[in-house]
Order: C-alpha cells, then sequence, then structure tokens
C-alpha cells in the first residue's frame, strides 16, 4: 500500500506567462511546495503519476476554453521546474484525469491508502479528479498552497467543496 502524489497539469501552457491559459503569477507560488511533495514521495518511495492535458487540435474542450495543451506543443509539456523528476504520466483530454486513461488499473495495481492531489486548476481538474477519486472510495488529500487557479474566489469555493462535499482532507496553510 502506501500513498500517491498526482501533480495535475503543471505544464507550460498553464504556468508559462504568454500562453492562453496562463493561471497567472500568483499561480507559481505553489511550484516550491510541489517540489517538496514530490521529493517526500520519492523519498518514501510513493508512485508520483503527473497528469498531463494532452488535447487534439480539434477538440470540444475549445468550445469552451482557448485553444491549449495541443497534443506534442510546448505547452502540453512539464514546467521546466519538474522535468528532473522521475513519475509516470497519464495523458488526459477532459477536466478529471479518470476519464479515458489508465489511471483506474494503476490505482488498483498500486492500492494506495490516500492521494495527495496537486496542481492547477483548483475548481477544474483538480476538483473533478478528486471527485473521480474520491467516488471510487479513495482517501484524498489537498494542500492548499499546492494547488491554484485562474481566480483566487473559485480556488477557495473549490477548496471547501473538496473538504466539505467530496469528503477530501484539505490541510490548510492560512492562506489569504
Amino acid at each position: 500500500m502506501g500513498n500517491v502524489l498526482l501533480v495535475v497539469d503543471m505544464l507550460v501552457g498553464f504556468m508559462v506567462e504568454g500562453h492562453n491559459l496562463y493561471c497567472g503569477n500568483e499561480s507559481r507560488k505553489i511550484i516550491p511546495k510541489i517540489c517538496t511533495l514530490i521529493e517526500d514521495h520519492q523519498s518514501r518511495g510513493d508512485p508520483v503519476i503527473f497528469v498531463c492535458d494532452s488535447h487534439e487540435p480539434d477538440d470540444l474542450e475549445f468550445e469552451m476554453f482557448p485553444v491549449h495543451c495541443v497534443k506534442g506543443t510546448e505547452e502540453a509539456t512539464l514546467i521546466p521546474e519538474l522535468r528532473s523528476y522521475k513519475g509516470e504520466f497519464i495523458y488526459k483530454t477532459r477536466y478529471s484525469a479518470f476519464f479515458k486513461t489508465d489511471l483506474e488499473q494503476k490505482l488498483t495495481e498500486i492500492g494506495p491508502d490516500l492521494i495527495t492531489i496537486c496542481g492547477v486548476c483548483t475548481d477544474i481538474c483538480v476538483m473533478h479528479t478528486a471527485a473521480d477519486a474520491r467516488n471510487r472510495d479513495y482517501k484524498v488529500e489537498v494542500n492548499d498552497n499546492a494547488v491554484a487557479s485562474f481566480d483566487l474566489d473559485a480556488h477557495m469555493a473549490a477548496l471547501d467543496h473538496l473538504e466539505q462535499i467530496l469528503g477530501a482532507t484539505v490541510i490548510r496553510s492560512n492562506l489569504p
């Protein structure tokens, strides 16, 4: 057993200024915390899984959001700060890391006691992945200083939803 760390969408398209869905300068403050989480999990031998948006150029998601993280582009790659870390990769086309991926199979093989989720966006991909994990009866933990979104109000509401509705453990760091 043990724990698993899911690092969600820490990609150039979300985390580097100048891209269509850049989460903003505030979002970059989570990078050191995510590095610490990765190092802590790896030191215990826990699997680290990088969950990455990877869209086809004509993906239906682009009817709602600007084109982003198209498969094979720089936007769809991990940010430079995380590239030296080892881990498995799950490529997704929707909000949840479970949708049409082999994540469920990987987690069944691992049998984790706890799934820790970090990354972006708190109110979109992090929350939908957490919801699907909770619907599969996994215990889920989220550190509020290891997730971010475009909108602070949506981020805060998502943290409350994760805790109060989904039953995830939200570790609060007294952020504003």
